[in-house]
Parts: C-alpha cells; sequence; structure tokens
C-alpha cells in the first residue's frame, strides 16, 4: 500500500513539481493540469493547496525568497574591506545558485514574460549586491568626481550583469565555454576585474574571501 501523503507533504510536493515545470516553461507555458499530472493528483486535489496558478507561481517564489542567503557570516568571515565582503557574497551567492539552476530559470522567464515576480527576484536575490556596492562606491569614490550618483547606480547594475552572465554559462549551458575556471576561481576573477573597472586597482583581495577550485 502506497503511503498517503499528509496535507504539509502533499503541497510541498506539489511545490517541486511545479517549480521545475514553471523552470523549464516559464509561467504561460505550463497549465495547472499538466502541473497536477506531474505530481500524480487531479487538478481538484492541487486546487486544496493553491486557489489558482498564480498562487501556486507566488508559492515557488516564496520558496525560493525563504532560501536567500545571509551574507552577516560572509562579512564577518571574510572581512569588512568592501573588496573582500564582495568576494564573499558573490562566492555564497553563486554557489547557491548552482546548487538550484531552477532560480535563474525562473527570474529569466519572468523577466522574459513581463512578470510582476521578476521584482520581487531583484528584491529578493539581487538587492542586497546593488545596496552593498552602492554603499560601498559611495564610501571609496571622491566626491568630486563627475555623475557620482550615477557612476554609482550603474556600477551596481553592471555587477548584477556581470555575475547572472557568468550563472547562465555555468550553469545553463549544454557546454561551458568556462569549464577550466571553477566557480570559485571565476567569482574571484568577476570581482577583481569589477574593482579594477571601477578605478580600485591598489588592492589585493584576501585569501580568505575566496575558496581555490
Amino acid at each position: 500500500m502506497s503511503h498517503r501523503l499528509s496535507a504539509p507533504e502533499r503541497k510541498e510536493s506539489i511545490l517541486t513539481a511545479a517549480q521545475g515545470l514553471f523552470a523549464q516553461k516559464g509561467f504561460h507555458g505550463v497549465s495547472i493540469d499538466e502541473i497536477a499530472r506531474a505530481d500524480n493528483v487531479s487538478p481538484a486535489i492541487l486546487y486544496r493547496h493553491f486557489k489558482s496558478k498564480q498562487a501556486l507561481y507566488d508559492a515557488v517564489l516564496e520558496r525560493f525568497a525563504c532560501q536567500r542567503q545571509s551574507y552577516v557570516d560572509t562579512i564577518v568571515n571574510h572581512g569588512t574591506r568592501f573588496e573582500d565582503a564582495l568576494a564573499g557574497m558573490t562566492r555564497v551567492f553563486m554557489e547557491s545558485v548552482a546548487e538550484n539552476p531552477d532560480i535563474l530559470r525562473i527570474e529569466l522567464h519572468s523577466l522574459l514574460e513581463g512578470n510582476p515576480a521578476s521584482q520581487a527576484f531583484f528584491q529578493s536575490r539581487w538587492k542586497s549586491f546593488t545596496d552593498y556596492i552602492e554603499f560601498g562606491l559611495n564610501e571609496y569614490l571622491p566626491y568630486d568626481i563627475p555623475n557620482r550618483e550615477k557612476a554609482i547606480l550603474s556600477a551596481g547594475l553592471m555587477f548584477q550583469g556581470m555575475v547572472r552572465e557568468a550563472l547562465i554559462q555555468k550553469c545553463l549551458q549544454p557546454q561551458d565555454r568556462l569549464i577550466d575556471l571553477s566557480l570559485y576561481e571565476l567569482s574571484h576573477e568577476l570581482v577583481t576585474l569589477f574593482l579594477h573597472s571601477i578605478g580600485i586597482t591598489r588592492t589585493h583581495i584576501s585569501r580568505k574571501a575566496t575558496i581555490s577550485g
């Protein structure tokens, strides 16, 4: 006799099935019937736990939000210097996405579909990066440089794009052109290039901030 799942177990099982399908096909590419079949339940059972496909999608996003990394320990362990903290944060973030590439797939689908969920992804996954970069650069950059505020905002966006593109290459492409670089080495190189691009060149990222692959 097969084990009958409890209500919380069934809800979690539905979420897992939905996550995989949303990651593969996006919100609009998946039907409730398809999700129900993937979990071997009827649509009626699914609707007992989630009142709509949007509610189910929101629950998947909330699942990701609950997995958001805390960077407090990262900064404490790797140092409070801007460059060391950024290197540690980047490594932790890239590792978390590599362990669950569905995070990145669903984010990209949300952006392409114009889904409001894309804003939720920024708030839960990226905002800590951009906030920290803006804070750090506000401390580093001279106050008399032209367009200082725009430069700081643009730098945060640039680093976000660098990290996202690296993760797409490492986690989603069928052939990894960067196969000779471990994820840890790549995170170190990205931070080093970024720091140089914004004029922070007379520094050295602490070895504590990276893990050699």
